[in-house]
């Protein structure tokens, strides 16, 4: 009978840095999926209130301290870094997402631009300033991006799309270098 391991979705994977950008696989952690339900709003708030987190107006995102509560569509958010509170689940359904979503920071000047061949929608910081959250595709990919600094993004996609987010981002990063180097 086969035995089954747990690793990183990112094992053994190196960060790279090339056309000023770079980019970086992050750690695995916490996700939970939290779905309103009907009038839970309220209830949804007092139970988040001793994270110092509040449900996130749509595409935006949160945080205090190590955790962060990101916009994700219409009444729903992941809650990331931190365990849902207790009273959570009486105003939301609230469910585990840890295994199930990898994520990369991607930053450095250019950031936008480099995005634009694999996302169809404008990430410039004016239109996507820090604290935005977006479902957006990745090439053929769902994800979830979020602003994390003037020139920084954070990408989650299912675990199954990790290695070809990688290799999207990073096929993106060589073509960028080579018309660097051929411009001299």
């Amino acid at each position: 009978m086969p035995e089954l391991i747990a690793k990183q979705a990112w094992a053994g994977q190196a960060s790279v840095t090339k056309a000023g950008l770079a980019l970086v696989p992050l750690e695995d952690r916490a996700i939970w999926s939290v779905a309103l339900f009907p009038g839970g709003a309220e209830a949804a708030g007092a139970a988040l209130a001793p994270l110092g987190l509040g449900f996130p107006p749509p595409n935006r995102w949160v945080s205090a301290g190590a955790a962060r509560l990101v916009w994700t569509g219409r009444d729903q958010a992941f809650l990331m870094g931190a365990e849902p509170p207790a009273g959570l689940a009486g105003a939301a359904a609230v469910t585990d997402q840890s295994g199930g979503w990898a994520g990369v920071a991607l930053s450095g000047p250019g950031l936008a631009q480099a995005l634009a061949r694999l996302v169809p929608v404008d990430l410039t910081p004016a239109a996507f300033p820090e604290g935005a959250a977006i479902r957006a595709p990745v090439n053929h990919m769902s994800a979830v991006i979020l602003r994390t600094g003037a020139e920084a993004v954070e990408i989650w996609v299912f675990r199954s799309m990790a290695r070809t987010l990688w290799h999207e981002l990073a096929e993106v990063l060589d073509r960028l270098e080579a018309r660097i180097a051929i411009k001299g």
